[in-house]
């Protein structure tokens, strides 16, 4: 896979497909890799898809300290930059969903349309920014890998962990190879992140808002909310699937996907249930 130099870091991402660029923005504590079904099942002559490991993560430089979502959007504009790529099709799963956001305030000229998976528009607590500077000072002194083991069921619904062995050993390997450093500077920064509920307003794209029935972290209620502050967005809940549907219930993520894609222009609305 390609590395790129940008002014601060160096940048190792998937860049497969010829066609109109689809970016796609992980969460955390993961890497470019949970996107490989996707990249897989849409790179191609219709979409060229882009997937970077962030700033801390994956095979990315990893700097210590604090890392804002602003700085992890400006640094996705800089690698499109570099690519020659001007406006795309954007999408990103929970922190990866807030850096989708913060990237349409800071450029929305630059965006077609929107995936927000699994993610809250929602500013953080004061008890929240105690928990996210907890687990950072955690994952510095111990690493990963109690931090994963204990979170995985939650990240990955327990009935999946059954039914699914390959996703949960997936997504356990992701979390448990993540640079501790990495991960604890993007909580830090997520803990100061901005509301992003009015902002939503202005999203004037097609916007395709995705949730599992099942997710703790980000429950429907979080979604349903994005839904009603973005006009004519379509909001598809896949029943059976926690936080990471795309990975839990592939076939019903690529189908909304593929739909989505496919009517980008039109931007039509709606609800959908996937699943029984």
């Amino acid at each position: 896979m390609p590395r790129i130099d940008l002014d601060a870091i160096s940048v190792k991402y998937t860049d497969h497909g010829t066609g109109e660029p689809l970016v796609l923005v992980h969460g955390h504590p993961f890497d470019r890799s949970m996107w490989q079904p996707q990249i897989e099942r849409f790179a191609g002559a219709q979409w060229r898809v882009i997937a970077p490991d962030l700033r801390g993560y994956g095979e990315t430089t990893v700097v210590p300290g604090k890392t804002h979502l602003e700085t992890f959007a400006r640094d996705l504009g800089e690698l499109l930059d570099r690519l020659d790529v001007d406006r795309i099709v954007l999408g990103g799963l929970s922190m990866g969903g807030q850096i989708v956001m913060e990237f349409h305030r800071l450029f929305p000229e630059r965006v077609r349309g929107l995936l927000l998976a699994d993610t809250s528009p929602v500013g953080e607590t004061e008890a929240g920014k105690r928990v996210r500077n907890d687990t950072a000072d955690r994952l510095l002194r111990e690493g990963l890998g109690a931090y994963a083991g204990e979170v995985l069921p939650k990240m990955v619904a327990p009935h999946n962990l059954v039914a699914l062995p390959a996703v949960g050993e997936h997504v356990l390997g992701m979390m448990r190879g993540a640079p501790a450093e990495g991960a604890a500077a993007a909580l830090r920064g997520r803990a100061e992140r901005l509301d992003y509920v009015e902002s939503l307003g202005t999203v004037a794209v097609p916007t395709l808002i995705v949730v599992g029935s099942d997710d703790e972290y980000t429950p429907v209620a979080e979604a349903e909310l994005m839904h009603r502050r973005i006009d004519g967005s379509k909001l598809v809940v896949i029943e059976g699937a926690a936080h990471m549907p795309n990975l839990e219930r592939q076939d019903e993520f690529d189908a909304a996907l593929e739909a989505f894609l496919s009517s980008v222009a039109g931007g039509r609305g709606g609800e959908v249930r996937f699943g029984s």
